[in-house]
């Protein structure tokens, strides 16, 4: 059994370590609340352009959209866009994305990976750590810090990167993976195809179920011009926000955890310690009265 002075010693590391969790709880909770409130100002702005898109196409045929964004072409290049965080004690945030990721590739681009044609594209140093391990050729030989200073002329940066690859013919399929936010406890992890962009003329009516009459001024060609890559770099910066609240959100939970684990091993702690300490004054009166008894007898 340990001595008195070593489980002191451990219960007090616990309960430095229980500051610390606690401390980091609230930061990701104002994070949480940030994030959060980010990305539900988003998501109508999101969907009102994807609506808006869709009544654009209404009356065009895809060879008639001025963006080469739309044009499919036999896919002989994938990239994989994987979203993940830059820093870890997120509980299992990371961990379910690169199994889900994982997954997604042995079921969808397990050729592409045997014949090193699949690309990933990390933002965020944990993907990097973890894929740059793996039979996978990482974009750039490195990853894209956009959460540092998160904003969307720096996630724009990225969207970039994505465009010139795929007009330069480096990749003809692009697919975003990310932890979609669904409540502090729980992520969906999603893969969202992103190139080439997929018009969707059946699903854009507005609420009343009526399609929105729109005047087109200068024309619907020029207006798609600007459109569609806006509604790209819109996605993407949408998946990232997504992303971050779902890592905040996990953190968070991860470190209410980590204080109540923290408070069940003080408890047991505390227990050895009583013991160890009932036992030392144990040994210490049957000393006293060996002693006790030696002088009686001398």
């Amino acid at each position: 059994m340990a001595n008195l002075k070593e489980i002191r010693g451990r219960i007090k590391t616990v309960q430095n370590t229980q500051q610390v969790t606690k401390a980091m709880k609230m930061v990701a909770a104002a994070k949480l609340r940030k994030a959060t409130d980010r990305m539900i100002q988003l998501r109508p702005y999101a969907a009102k352009m994807k609506e808006i898109i869709g009544n654009v196409v209404s009356a065009l045929n895809v060879e008639d959209i001025p963006s080469k964004l739309v044009v499919e072409r036999p896919v002989k290049n994938v990239l994989l866009v994987i979203v993940t965080s830059n820093r870890g004690l997120c509980g299992p945030f990371n961990a379910n994305l690169f199994r889900f990721v994982n997954q997604y590739i042995q079921a969808n681009f397990a050729s592409y990976k045997e014949s090193g044609n699949l690309h990933a594209l990390c933002v965020g140093k944990k993907g990097y750590d973890f894929f740059s391990k793996r039979d996978v050729k990482i974009v750039d030989g490195k990853s894209y810090d956009v959460l540092s200073k998160l904003s969307f002329e720096v996630v724009n940066t990225v969207t970039e990167r994505i465009f010139n690859g795929f007009l330069s013919g480096e990749w003809d399929k692009v697919v975003i993976m990310y932890n979609e936010f669904k409540n502090v406890m729980s992520q969906n992890r999603i893969a969202e195809p992103f190139l080439p962009l997929v018009l969707e003329k059946g699903e854009t009516v507005s609420q009343n179920n009526t399609n929105a009459d729109y005047i087109f001024e200068p024309g619907r060609e020029k207006i798609l011009a600007d459109l569609i890559p806006n509604s790209l770099r819109i996605r993407l910066y949408r998946s990232v926000l997504e992303s971050n609240a779902s890592e905040q959100g996990s953190r968070m939970v991860a470190m209410d955890q980590a204080t109540e684990n923290g408070n069940a091993l003080l408890k047991e702690l505390k227990l050895k310690y009583n013991k160890a300490r009932q036992a030392a004054i144990t040994k210490e009166i049957l000393e006293i009265a060996g002693g006790a008894d030696a002088l009686a007898n001398a």
